[in-house]
């Protein structure tokens, strides 16, 4: 018979802005806590006592965040899922009842039976890197919306708009200097940004995003690094019948900022300029030509990043 500290335990957080509720299974233990720094230190003063395998809470927007941070501080095994994923899950189990209480206990079966990999959470000047990413994005956006604007509203409303350009303009500046300050005090992100921007029609964007955003670039082989991001196809057969091949999930804001970049190397990279025009030639759509372009690409740049070698050095 074991004993309560040789049971291997599975947690499972249900995430909400003011408060966390937490079930320890196979224990049925089940409690509350106010989703504050304090608390989160008592509660994970409790857990280190204990024999936990993982820590299971869904991304809810980043009220996770301080929860998940002190569970990495204090080396506890936290995962954080899809909440889609969780509720496949609980549709499958046939579980359609919704309190925080079910929640929590559905996440704890959830990482007890479907065992979520554990992955190494970004370290805080990562996710700086990352947040001011994400910020630099939503003023771009904002600025293309103001520019629509402009095109289509009264030139009574011009000035209005065009003052605002002149903000988000500024903004979008500043962002970027502090991204690249960001990134020019940590060694091994300015080495791999090197690396990356080698690459003709790769710039420091696209390099930001995948060094923050794909931790796992340069640590898989060619079919998984694809299969991660999004870009390889997915086959549908079914008997004999054989539907279009196509791609499925991944990381969505990878491959927007990926699509874009390529727009540029088909441009001025010769070598993936080649391939996009023998793509087309083939009868391709072009934007199948241009997704089949980005996994060579992050193909590439991951074999790069292994082998530490510039694009001089790694023709593809």
């Amino acid at each position: 018979m074991h004993t309560e500290s040789q049971i291997e335990i599975n947690v499972g957080v249900d995430v909400g802005k003011s408060k966390l509720d937490i079930v320890l299974h196979p224990l049925d233990l089940h409690f509350q806590i106010p989703n504050d720094e304090e608390s989160i230190l008592k509660v994970i003063h409790v857990l280190k006592k204990r024999n936990i395998k993982r820590i299971v809470a869904e991304a809810t927007g980043r009220y996770e965040h301080a929860f998940v941070f002190a569970c990495d501080q204090a080396n506890l095994p936290i995962v954080v899922v899809n909440p889609i994923s969780v509720r496949r899950y609980a549709q499958v189990i046939g579980i359609l009842a919704k309190t925080d209480k079910v929640d929590a206990n559905l996440i704890a079966h959830y990482a007890a039976t479907i065992q979520p990999k554990i992955k190494p959470i970004a370290d805080k000047q990562s996710r700086l890197i990352k947040d001011l990413l994400v910020r630099r994005t939503q003023l771009l956006e904002m600025q293309t919306m103001e520019k629509n604007r402009l095109q289509i509203l009264p030139k009574a409303l011009h000035r209005s708009i065009k003052t605002l350009l002149r903000s988000l303009e500024t903004q979008i500046k500043a962002i970027t200097k502090l991204i690249d300050e960001a990134v020019m005090q940590v060694k091994h992100w300015r080495t791999q940004t090197e690396i990356l921007t080698s690459v003709p029609g790769v710039g420091k964007v696209l390099a930001y995003t995948l060094l923050s955003e794909l931790p796992e670039l340069g640590k898989l082989n060619r079919k998984e690094i694809a299969a991660l991001v999004g870009v390889a196809p997915m086959n549908r057969e079914s008997g004999s019948w054989n539907g279009k091949r196509r791609i499925r999930r991944g990381r969505h804001r990878i491959r927007t900022v990926m699509f874009m970049a390529m727009l540029s190397s088909i441009q001025c990279n010769p070598v993936f300029k080649r391939f996009y025009e023998h793509l087309k030639a083939q009868g391709k759509l072009p934007k199948v030509a241009i997704i089949a372009c980005m996994r060579k690409l992050i193909v590439v740049l991951n074999t790069m990043l292994k082998n530490e070698t510039r694009w001089g050095e790694n023709m593809a």
